[in-house]
């Protein structure tokens, strides 16, 4: 890893996904072993099942490469939680394939993108602190937050 710090925010995004991550085990380490059944199953009243925040996930790290490239996106409610589909094995192992592209499409143009760029405002955010800084940042916390989420949520299948 070099010396700047959107490559220390990359490695961040990384471990948080992938793996290595200070807290414990990461989105893609949670999900290893998962059925299409478990993953749409919804053992919580209210929650969204795990294929629906696998889903969301991959919405958000999608949106942040986009932001990052200069577009405007603010993802509408049924995009921001996509209907799942079919909740065949193939659905699934296309699902966890489409979010692992979207999340390294994500690490590679943090990675490609140059500190100074991270103080700039984020595209179609108004407060002066929604900086590049503060989205990718946020992307980090996003991943992990709902790492947590399935975690819980792969308990309660058992």
């Amino acid at each position: 890893m070099n010396g700047s710090e959107t490559s220390r925010i990359a490695d961040q995004l990384r471990r948080a996904f992938e793996g290595e991550a200070w807290h414990g085990p990461a989105v893609l380490e949670i999900l290893d072993g998962l059925t299409a059944a478990g993953a749409a199953a919804r053992p919580l009243t209210g929650a969204h099942s795990i294929w629906e925040i696998v889903r969301h996930i991959a919405v958000w790290d999608d949106a942040a490469r986009r932001r990052l490239a200069g577009e405007v996106v603010q993802p509408l409610p049924h995009e921001d939680w996509p209907d799942v589909g079919p909740t065949t094995a193939g659905a699934w192992e296309r699902t966890i394939e489409a979010l692992k592209q979207t999340h390294d499409a994500l690490v590679r143009a943090v990675a490609a993108c140059p500190d100074a760029r991270l103080l700039e405002k984020t595209p179609g955010k108004d407060p002066d602190y929604y900086t590049l800084y503060y989205m990718l940042h946020g992307i980090v916390q996003h991943e992990l937050y709902h790492a947590g989420q399935i975690s819980l949520l792969k308990k309660a299948l058992a």
